[in-house]
């Protein structure tokens, strides 16, 4: 362990931390959408399951990889894999956060635009109304000033927390904001169920319907186990890399993996009841985020202020991912290429936001590098990263303990901490194994709907 290397402060710190990097924009309203219309707790039921095998061993190999290395991803398979290929992997990683916080932070700055919005009383005009807040929200971000300037303050925020460092900056304010996020969710959750017909919303969410559980939403409660905890671009890895060898890595992973699957559900309460009550379409994606809440938030009684609300706790579960993504692409140039902090970060973090310029300006603004592919440059950054970049990343990740590091070397840095648990390596091994095969299917299905058209299952 490099001696001058940031650790965390706390276990509490640590999870918190990590929890946060989880908990994002898509995990406040991905969950509940899929959720309540693949079989609402069914749905939920077959989605514990699918993280308990999958999302759990790929964050406690992601954490085992990190702690014994003390190395960002392309250090730490450099080290356990000296003189291979294996360090690409690492290489994915760092590539697959650039990737993705260069759109997130577009849209990062539209959740800051709302915020404003709904302090200032711009919503009262959309109440009951979702086709123009629709408009509204379209008109806003195919615009070519504004949307860059919300983005560029919110790169700016990510940059202030990463440039105080591990203990001073992330820990510090994942303390700060994780509870926030929790205390304005659980408030948020019981005004809804307080209104008359939230009720239902609790039922779409979570009442069993077994007929409505397909091998289509299988698939969906797979994959979504593996994206819910932000796997497959390094993060876990570069906070791994801060923990000291008394930190019970399995354990921590569970509080993570809690936590993130309580919040998801939170917000679903949260956000259902409302729109239920209130009769509103409860869509799926940014629609539901930009258009919908929007829409209801003048009709309920003190609406500025839950909207507010709202949108401030998202900012929050926005910028605590960002964070994590961007801490990814600072650590490689500190431990790879021996720069400070400051200067990683300030440099990087400015390079990500000029990308993300261009992703902004390609919904809209007059500018897109990818017209001939089809899609906005926007869309082409996530299609990229959800669809291949981290899917293999996570993937491969499995795949190396299993068949280059070697599960022993793996079982013995794993126990560290461990208070002589007992803990079965073939166990393990199962689940590492179904994890890879699980994502490695995934991937395959995607890449079989691009070439035929149609999915093999979904």
């Amino acid at each position: 362990m490099s001696q001058n290397r940031e650790q965390w402060g706390s276990k509490l710190g640590f999870i918190l931390a990590a929890t946060g990097s989880a908990v994002g924009i898509g995990n406040i309203w991905k969950y509940p959408s899929i959720a309540g219309q693949n079989g609402g707790g069914a749905f939920t039921l077959v989605y514990l399951v699918c993280i308990f095998i999958v999302g759990l061993s790929i964050v406690v190999a992601e954490f085992v990889i990190g702690r014994k290395t003390q190395l960002s991803p392309v250090g730490a398979f450099e080290k356990l894999a000296p003189n291979s290929n294996w360090k690409w992997v690492g290489f994915l990683g760092v590539a697959s956060a650039f990737v993705i916080l260069s759109f997130y932070g577009v849209v990062g700055g539209w959740i800051l635009k709302y915020i404003i919005d709904s302090i200032s009383g711009g919503f009262s005009n959309l109440s009951g109304n979702p086709e123009v807040a629709g408009a509204v929200f379209d008109s806003f971000v195919t615009s070519s000033f504004s949307p860059i300037l919300y983005q560029v303050l919110f790169m700016g925020f990510c940059i202030f927390v990463i440039v105080q460092g591990v203990k001073g900056g992330i820990e510090k304010w994942s303390k700060i904001m994780m509870p926030i996020i929790i205390l304005l969710l659980g408030v948020l959750a019981i005004r809804g169920m307080t209104l008359e017909g939230g009720m239902e919303g609790l039922s779409f969410l979570f009442n069993p319907r077994f007929e409505d559980l397909t091998a289509s939403a299988i698939v969906l409660a797979l994959g979504h186990s593996f994206f819910t905890v932000s796997l497959g671009m390094g993060t876990m890895i570069t906070y791994g890399s801060y923990l000291d060898k008394k930190q019970n890595l399995i354990t921590s992973a569970v509080w993570v993996i809690f936590l993130d699957t309580a919040i998801a559900m939170l917000a679903g309460v949260a956000i259902f009841t409302t729109v239920f009550a209130l009769g509103a379409n409860p869509a799926e994606g940014p629609g539901l985020i930009f258009v919908i809440l929007p829409s209801i938030f003048p009709q309920l009684a003190g609406g500025a202020i839950w909207g507010t609300l709202f949108f401030i706790l998202l900012f929050m579960a926005a910028l605590t991912s960002a964070i994590s993504i961007l801490e990814v692409v600072t650590a490689y140039f500190i431990d790879q290429k021996g720069w400070s902090r400051k200067k990683a970060t300030i440099q990087f973090g400015g390079i990500i936001t000029i990308v993300g310029i261009f992703c902004s300006l390609s919904l809209g603004g007059g500018i897109n590098l990818t017209g001939f592919l089809g899609m906005p440059f926007f869309d082409v950054m996530d299609y990229l990263s959800s669809k291949y970049m981290l899917p293999i990343g996570g993937m491969l990740t499995a795949i190396f303990i299993l068949n280059k590091w070697g599960l022993k070397e793996y079982m013995n840095e794993l126990r560290q901490g461990m208070d002589n648990m007992s803990l079965s390596e073939s166990l393990i091994k199962i689940f590492l194994i179904i994890a890879a095969t699980i994502v490695a299917f995934i991937i395959f299905n995607e890449i079989y709907f691009t070439i035929v058209g149609k999915a093999l299952i979904g």
